[in-house]
């Protein structure tokens, strides 16, 4: 236990006792042998291709018992470090507890954001395969089972649901919006009188000596007609695109499950039993009809699936859910004491001019006052309410204060991402996986053993000139990525002796000075 071990993590060497890395059992350092691949009897050392930053942290942890959050490394990567040498995040010290809070939080809004941007791929041939995955084409797009409805359906849905995939979305949408912001304006300029007609109704009064007077009154007043033209207008766009949108979309099941259909199909139905109550029901109830075209105006929220700046704010309110839930706990905690308080205050002394008759009317009057509204209607004219005024209104003012800085942060983490996101490439270069290229080195080594085997000059130039490049084989890459999640669960399960992580086979080319000859080693 007191024999030393070094450790050579990315180039940078570190010594320590073997009694240290047994302080942390189940751990990959406490079941170092030299039985394993990854130990170098020459230097007399363990070599492991990790950070080199993040492991001086990690053997500190071995040595102090404490596992510390290092400032200069993204929280992705230290939270996967810790899980390549076994250990927990969960094991951090508390002080370090807001830096892996603040990673969690960032990994949660880069989710987010990622599926926002699900259907925005740059790739074609990627977007296709999403777009088959939504449909539940997957398996007959990679048989080549392809017919006019599977090519159809996605470009038909695309124009309707995804106003960012092309041009002609674009202005399909465009069409959408101009038609929700005439339909809106319509339903508010028709209540006002300057666009109304009176409506009129005659009486005939017989006068004595038999002489009939007229008589003319004002009973309510109506829109003018082409209030009611342009809503017909308007109404047969959303019910041509609320049809096609159904008719083609990936999932009829989640396409009511969707809020912003569920109020795009309540509206555009709202308009029909509108306009069959006027027609079949002589005396149509007002209040009803107002009732249904007052559901129209909650096509404003259609505007969300057009402008990223309202999905972000409506995942803000999602993530912010937690502190407004406890901004109106504390609201409602607080109208109902202050209600009760100045109910008895305003009772305590000689008041004629009490307003305060009931604890319910005392409501009314905390929620304006602890809200920062005042309307006035409503004002204590004792000394101790007044004094119950002055706390509920300074309670209000903290009481809406605390939160506020919470949603402002989750706002603005959700704005600068999405902003960075929308600069930077979207493309990157691929980062190929270690196990595909140990396989392309295994592929390799095979080719060139049996024809180094033949002898001859012309039989080795001609291997070397034919499997010298070592190219990318892509049949083997769907393979090797499908088992890639399996191999790093075995890796980290296994008691130290893990071939597929500390195991290579390198292919080394030795050319004499002539180059007429090819060797291939195989090293393991």
């Amino acid at each position: 236990m007191d024999e030393r071990i070094v450790l050579n993590v990315g180039g940078v060497r570190h010594e320590t006792y073997q009694a240290t890395l047994k302080k942390i059992p189940a751990t990959r350092l406490s079941r170092l042998t030299p039985s394993l691949a990854n130990f170098d009897p020459l230097l007399n050392e363990y070599f492991f291709d990790r950070h080199p930053a993040v492991f001086s942290m990690i053997l500190n942890y071995y040595r102090t018992g404490k596992l510390h959050y290092p400032t200069d490394v993204c929280g992705p990567l230290f939270e996967e470090e810790l899980q390549y040498w076994g250990l927990d995040a969960s094991d951090t010290e508390p002080c370090c507890w807001m830096q892996l809070l603040h990673a969690k939080d960032t990994q949660e809004t880069l989710a987010v954001l990622d599926r926002m941007d699900a259907d925005h791929e740059d790739d074609p041939q990627l977007r296709e395969q999403d777009t088959m995955k939504k449909f539940g084409w997957e398996e007959d797009y990679f048989q080549g089972k392809r017919t006019r409805w599977m090519k159809l359906k996605p470009q038909v849905w695309s124009l309707f649901d995804e106003p960012y995939s092309s041009q002609a979305a674009k202005f399909i949408a465009g069409i959408s919006v101009l038609f929700i912001f005439i339909s809106i304006f319509s339903f508010c300029l028709k209540t006002h009188q300057s666009f109304r007609l009176p409506v009129l109704t005659g009486q005939n009064i017989t006068m004595p000596g038999g002489f009939i007077q007229s008589s003319i009154e004002r009973v309510s007043t109506e829109p003018l007609p082409i209030f009611g033209q342009i809503e017909m207008l308007c109404n047969i766009w959303f019910t041509l695109e609320l049809i096609i949108r159904f008719v083609f979309c990936p999932s009829k099941v989640r396409f009511f499950k969707s809020p912003l259909n569920m109020i795009d199909l309540v509206a555009t139905l709202s308009f029909y039993a509108d306009a069959m109550m006027v027609r079949v029901v002589e005396d149509e109830p007002k209040d009803v009809v107002e009732f249904l075209s007052m559901i129209r105006i909650f096509r404003l929220f259609k505007l969300t699936q057009h402008h990223q700046g309202l999905q972000i704010l409506i995942h803000t309110f999602r993530a912010s859910a937690k502190e407004l839930i406890l901004l109106v706990f504390f609201l409602i905690l607080g109208i109902v004491i202050f209600a009760a308080l100045v109910y008895y205050a305003e009772k305590m002394e000689a008041n004629p001019n009490n307003q305060f008759q009931s604890i319910p009317l005392g409501l009314w009057w905390a929620i304006c006052t602890m809200t920062t509204v005042g309307y006035g209607d409503m004002t204590p004219h004792t000394s101790f309410g007044r004094l119950v005024g002055s706390l509920c209104a300074v309670m209000g003012v903290l009481t809406i204060a605390l939160p506020v800085p919470v949603i402002v942060s989750n706002f603005a983490m959700f704005y600068s991402h999405n902003q960075a996101r929308d600069k930077l490439p979207k493309r990157r270069r691929r980062v190929l996986p270690v196990e595909q290229i140990r396989l392309q080195a295994r592929r390799h080594a095979a080719v060139l053993e049996p024809s180094a085997s033949q002898g001859g000059l012309g039989g080795n130039s001609a291997v070397r000139r034919r499997n010298m490049p070592i190219l990318i084989d892509q049949n083997c890459c769907d393979e090797e990525n499908h088992n890639h999640k399996h191999r790093e669960k075995s890796e980290n399960s296994d008691e130290g002796t893990n071939s597929s992580s500390t195991t290579g086979v390198d292919t080394v080319v030795k050319l004499g000075p002539s180059e007429t000859a090819i060797t291939t080693t195989v090293i393991s």
